[in-house]
């Protein structure tokens, strides 16, 4: 039935399928930022978390019964660390940012979304019963301009990536002042930010310097820095009830595995406990990286823009057969394709350098 769309994609080069990752390749693909998915340690800490307990699933929703003392614990402990009043657990990133936006923005009001921002988000403006305006990549100026030309009436709500999943920059604090100036309220994503930016560890309001305040709502994943699955809403308690009360993601599904947010609560316990040395590796894969990006990376994406989708491919696979998993990510995700490096706490950085050799002598010979 659908023979010729995937024969187009084909032609395009854009078909896709599952990737396992290789065991006995170099990890420079995934978003295991600090290598906490390889930490035996971590696993059976949850393993414990959980077993502490007389059942090992959630069950039913967060609102009948599903609700368990896992969750609350771990809400409370981001909550707590990140500054803000209150947390709710949600089973995944794209969940988090759909709900977010589909309830948020209600019948009068206006989201100002950033034009790169992540598809989860762009499916949830969809779906609202408000105008949506968007504005340019990271850009302070355009947003301005959009806001002074919609008059004030409902909710203004501006959405922003703490560090952007494909181009790797980092919010600009900007955003944060002009969040403050319309009397708006702000959603950052911070799924690649948490864990890997600040001098905690905490994200973008972290190195920013940033006190949270009731107009910020600050979301996350649990399956990139964290090492497990799932995701988290943070913010102030009445948007996190009213979160409880109109985001669908929530309500009509069954709460987030137990397990699995045990095991991201380990996980950020590491990271704090960590988060001096983990800082230091950061800052020297950056380093590594700086030369060849042309610029120290913000987070620890490294896109390196490729000519062409064919040619894109054609590394992807050569650096595979040296060993290098790296991410080929080619048009819709992108305008144009790149290959994504990310950094990873877990590589040395000597095998970065090897990895941007190989990749500066197959495009300039």
């Amino acid at each position: 039935m659908y023979k010729k769309e995937l024969a187009a994609l084909r032609r395009a080069n854009r078909f896709r399928t599952p990737v396992m990752a290789d065991p006995d390749a170099v990890d420079m693909a995934s978003n295991d930022y600090l290598g906490l998915a390889h930490k035996r340690k971590l696993f059976k800490g949850a393993c414990r978390r959980v077993a502490d307990f007389p059942w090992h699933a959630p069950k039913s929703s967060l609102f009948v019964g599903g609700y368990h003392p896992i969750h609350r614990d771990f809400e409370h402990r981001l909550a707590e660390a990140n500054g803000f009043e209150a947390g709710v657990v949600v089973g995944s990133g794209f969940l988090a940012n759909l709900g977010l936006i589909e309830s948020l923005v209600r019948r009068g009001d206006v989201l100002f979304i950033d034009e790169s921002y992540h598809a989860s988000g762009m499916v949830g403006a969809k779906l609202v019963r408000g105008r949506v305006v968007t504005f340019a990549h990271n850009d302070p100026a355009d947003l301005i301009e959009k806001l002074s030309d919609v008059p004030a009436g409902g909710r203004r709500i501006i959405a922003v990536e703490g560090i952007y999943s494909m181009e790797g920059d980092r919010v600009k604090r900007d955003f944060f002042e002009i969040a403050e100036w319309f009397d708006t309220l702000m959603i950052v994503d911070e799924a690649h930010s948490s864990g890997t930016t600040g001098p905690n560890l905490l994200g973008v309001f972290d190195h920013y310097g940033i006190e949270p305040d009731a107009r910020h709502i600050k979301m996350g994943t649990l399956g990139k820095a964290y090492g497990s699955y799932g995701a988290y809403i943070l913010a102030s308690e009445e948007i996190v009830s009213f979160l409880h009360n109109r985001a669908k993601p929530l309500i009509y599904t069954t709460a987030p595995s137990l397990f699995d947010i045990a095991l991201a609560h380990e996980g950020f316990d590491y990271i704090m406990k960590k988060r001096k040395k983990l800082s230091r590796k950061i800052e020297r894969l950056k380093a590594v990286a700086e030369p060849f990006a042309g610029t120290m990376p913000e987070g620890m994406i490294v896109p390196l823009p490729m000519p062409d989708i064919e040619t894109t491919m054609i590394l992807r696979d050569r650096l595979k057969k040296m060993g290098f998993e790296v991410g080929a990510i080619r048009p819709p995700t992108v305008s144009s394709p790149i290959l994504r490096v990310i950094l990873r706490t877990a590589v040395k950085p000597k095998r970065y350098r090897e990895l941007f050799k190989a990749i500066k002598r197959m495009l300039h010979g």
